[in-house]
């Protein structure tokens, strides 16, 4: 099965300069915990991530003003991505092997055109498979 049968189409977006507060609020309106972060709202070319962790992690808990944060700021860059075409058990290998719960899906011309959750996933694969995505994401951090 195709990542473009079960992807979230045209997902919330943000570029480098949008202030922290408003990415939250994206976040919220679009229930999600994570935003790619594109060049221009335009092109749509993917440049990094900013999730709900990163903005705790690198703005808040660094003691920053939350106020004056952007994108830039907190975001993971490059983000890992795959295209509509690649399959799930390509996502479910690359979620487990740098243990994420989200990845942007780009075009041919990495602009993104949509995004999968772990969520996604599960609702598409096998309770197994699913039971070995969530173990293996949430297991403490790696070194590599």
């Amino acid at each position: 099965m195709q990542l473009a049968t079960l992807m979230t189409p045209d997902p919330a977006t943000c570029t480098p300069d949008t202030p922290i507060e408003e990415i939250a609020r994206l976040m919220r309106t679009h229930d999600c915990g994570e935003i790619p972060v594109v060049e221009h709202a335009s092109t749509r070319t993917l440049l990094g991530v900013v999730t709900d962790r990163d903005m705790v992690l690198r703005v808040l808990a660094e003691g920053r003003d939350a106020r004056a944060a952007t994108a830039a700021d907190c975001m993971t860059s490059p983000a890992l991505s795959l295209t509509a075409e690649a399959r799930v058990s390509d996502a479910v290998e690359m979620m487990q092997a740098h243990q994420v719960r989200r990845l942007p899906i780009v075009d041919e011309g990495g602009r993104v055109c949509g995004i999968v959750s772990q969520a996604d996933l599960a609702r598409a694969t096998t309770a197994e498979l699913t039971g070995d995505l969530v173990r293996d994401v949430s297991e403490p951090t790696r070194s590599e």
